[in-house]
């Protein structure tokens, strides 16, 4: 079989970890990363040298180049198009609806995710938790101990889960050891496995409760500043946040505001409303313990996340059936 009658497959990235699989693919399917130089760039060449692709696999950072996978992308797609895979859990930037609408299937990468995250979300809860961030700057600026505030210990405080699914579950059972009690709100209530032991609060019961407050739900247009002004007043006073989820869950400048008042004592935070830009007053602030979106960064969970990718796009090329279709999809 010559290399044009496979399918082809761009790529919005190149595959740096699961590169075996990346050859195996490559035997069944031609694989190329798009060299596209803008979004007008990509609409254009789509009607010519991309006019025959079956499957895009995208990454959280393939938005660089065109912008969102908004309706207007999704539109100008050529028609062979069939299947976006994304290397991620959150596909908050691929307009679901449209692919829907154009008969472009999607799916993610969930579970590869899972423990990386969790793992970090517990790092970030203790730093917090311990003050470490101003400790950190101390020290480098050759104060030693001179002026920190003193941490807390996690034993008897109440944790509450926003949002109990794989990362949920998995940041509750690592948080059990230092004993912390997990109290969580979701959509639903969950059976006490799902929920991995944890007790079912209202929204507004986890906001009145919890001296920790971690956030594991997706973005969409419902969960959008899930956590504002509004929410952060219910909170205990010397509350502190978590997220590893999205930022725009969370009202960034509300948050900002209640860190700089002390309502709020200190965040834990990977992910923020406008990647890369922060808001100037948690930059300023050193009770705000941040890191540059790493939850997955780590090379074991990125070959997972690649491979579970390529193997969905290989299968949706080669007409088997899809691993990891998107929830809203699933039901259509």
């Amino acid at each position: 079989m010559g290399s044009l009658a496979k399918p082809r497959i761009l790529f919005f990235n190149p595959v740096r970890h699961a590169l075996a699989n990346f050859q195996k693919l490559s035997s069944v399917a031609q694989t190329e990363v798009v060299a596209s130089k803008s979004r007008a760039d990509f609409f254009e060449e789509c009607k010519g040298k991309y006019k025959d692709v079956v499957a895009i696999y995208s990454t959280s950072s393939s938005y660089a180049v065109t912008g969102k996978f908004d309706k207007e992308l999704i539109q100008n797609l050529p028609p062979s198009l069939k299947f976006i895979c994304h290397n991620g859990a959150g596909y908050d930037q691929i307009d679901v609806a449209a692919c829907s609408e154009r008969g472009i299937k999607v799916t993610n990468a969930p579970d590869p995710v899972t423990d990386a995250t969790a793992d970090l979300a517990v790092f970030l809860l203790l730093g917090a938790l311990r003050n470490l961030n101003p400790a950190i700057e101390s020290l480098r600026a050759g104060n030693w101990k001179k002026g920190l505030e003193f941490g807390h210990d996690p034993q008897g405080k109440t944790l509450g889960i926003i949002g109990m699914g794989r990362i949920g579950r998995a940041v509750k059972r690592r948080c059990e050891p230092f004993g912390l009690k997990t109290i969580y709100h979701n959509r639903n209530a969950l059976s006490d496995s799902e929920a991995a032991g944890a007790k079912y609060v209202s929204f507004d019961e986890l906001l009145a409760k919890s001296d920790i407050i971690s956030v594991h739900v997706p973005l969409n247009a419902h969960t959008r500043h899930l956590v504002g002004a509004k929410e952060i007043a219910k909170m205990k006073d010397g509350v502190m946040i978590v997220n590893t989820a999205r930022g725009a869950v969370i009202d960034e400048a509300a948050m900002a505001e209640a860190l700089e008042s002390g309502k709020i004592a200190s965040v834990g935070l990977d992910v923020f409303e406008k990647e890369p830009e922060i808001n100037e007053k948690l930059m300023k602030n050193s009770r705000a313990f941040m890191i540059p979106h790493l939850g997955t960064h780590t090379t074991e969970t990125l070959a997972k996340m690649e491979s579970l990718a390529m193997e969905n796009a290989r299968r949706g090329c080669l007409g088997e059936p899809l691993l990891t279709v998107v929830a809203e999809q699933l039901t259509n």
